[in-house]
């Protein structure tokens, strides 16, 4: 299959119509909030789309998300590479329907007020989750060290009158 461009928008129930099918790329330029939790600015991200009709009738957009991105280690402040690969199952809902009839295999996606959903967002939102809260290098590779850090030279303090001295001599007093 050839790469094709990736919609901004789509209107799922079309698309499981004529079963359409997506594999294409997305620059992180079009993603904000990516570029937000990650560190570089350019990159693409590898997405395949397939929208369908299931087994119970309901719409079905699913895919594969990949990309390489360089996070910060929160254990030693180096730069961390992360491969995400990202599978997805979502159906539509529309903004007052009910979602209980969902298998739970499908995660649900909101339309918009023209029926269609943000496939970028959708993307966007799927990239974060798959990011770890808390990225770290494994112990062995990682290049923190227990002693502790400090920045810069401390002042040494004048020899102050400690204020309690007072009160040690009011106790000996009485």
């Amino acid at each position: 299959m050839q790469k094709v461009k990736i919609p901004i928008t789509l209107h799922p129930g079309k698309a499981a119509q004529h079963r359409l099918k997506y594999d294409g790329v997305v620059p992180l330029e079009k993603l904000p909030r990516l570029r937000g939790v990650i560190q570089e600015e350019v990159g693409e991200i590898a997405v395949k789309i397939h929208c369908k009709n299931d087994e119970q009738g309901l719409v079905v957009i699913s895919g594969n998300l990949s990309t390489h991105v360089t996070v910060t280690c929160q254990r030693c402040n180096g730069d961390l590479g992360l491969d995400l690969d990202q599978d997805f199952v979502y159906s539509p809902v529309g903004l007052d329907a009910e979602s209980d009839d969902l298998p739970e295999s499908y995660d649900e996606v909101a339309l918009d007020e023209n029926g269609e959903i943000d496939v970028f967002e959708l993307i966007e939102d799927e990239l974060i989750l798959a990011v770890p809260l808390v990225p770290t290098h494994n112990e062995a590779s990682c290049s923190y060290t227990a002693e502790p850090a400090s920045f810069g030279v401390l002042k040494a303090e004048d020899d102050k009158p400690n204020p309690f001295d007072i009160l040690k001599q009011l106790k000996k007093d009485s």
